[in-house]
């Protein structure tokens, strides 16, 4: 038991369902002082956010095997990731509004795009460790700058065009059409492909960032652990 709470897995799963409550506190304080349900949306964001962690989560947890399975696992996965980036777009909606001040807001909007983004950044880290069986660390991060680019061209199509995952089984045709007509006429779509490019290098950056920043520490502390063993011997 002791062992599982001082594990990396368990604090950081921790912190952000402590996370998750902080931002939940502060858009109900809003709606308990305003009376209005401005950023109430921002829950229902943040819970698709968490959907592609449990998917990954799940991978991990179970070794799931087969490759059928995982293939399927993951394209759900990669359906539900953009969902996590998705949220930082939503400080459009940050405006001075009566009652409430705009610092305040602009809190409640972060701690829920910061939130979201670190879930769908472990998920991504997770999905990883199991492609890690399957290729050489080259092409796997190869595939992660691949997911990350294709997570913000879904970004765009949820904050511009409005398309969310469950339309791939509601309005599968429509949102094909949607797609297909970016590829084959792309000088036409500019806007598509500028916030897919610039959006997508953002992404890379954060989350390499994130990645290496946390091996380093990890390496750090293996560094110390052994030094203590060697003066414990000496």
């Amino acid at each position: 038991m002791k062992n599982l709470i001082e594990s990396s897995g368990f604090k950081i799963n921790a912190l952000l369902i402590m996370m998750t409550i902080f931002c939940f506190s502060l858009s109900a304080f809003r709606y308990y002082i305003s009376d209005t349900k401005v950023f109430l949306f921002l829950n229902w964001n943040l819970f698709l956010a968490w959907i592609p962690l449990l998917l990954s989560s799940f991978i991990l947890a179970f070794r799931i095997r087969s490759t059928i399975s995982l293939i399927f696992i993951i394209v759900v996965w990669i359906l539900f990731f953009p969902n996590s980036p998705y949220i930082l777009t939503d400080l459009f909606h940050l405006r001075a509004r009566n009652g409430i001040p705009i610092w305040y807001d602009l809190i409640v909007i972060l701690s829920y795009a910061w939130t979201g983004l670190i879930c769908g950044f472990i998920s991504l880290n997770d999905i990883e460790k199991r492609l890690s069986d399957y290729g050489k660390t080259n092409i796997i991060n190869g595939v992660t700058v691949l997911f990350l680019f294709m997570s913000s061209f879904g970004v765009y199509l949820g904050r511009f065009l409005r398309w969310n995952s469950w339309d791939v089984l509601n309005n599968p045709f429509g949102l094909f059409s949607d797609i297909v007509v970016r590829f084959i006429y792309p000088m036409e779509y500019t806007k598509t492909w500028g916030v897919t490019v610039l959006m997508g290098i953002m992404l890379n950056f954060m989350y390499f960032t994130f990645k290496w920043a946390g091996i380093n520490n990890e390496k750090e502390l293996q560094s110390e652990d052994k030094s203590l063993n060697g003066m414990e011997q000496f």
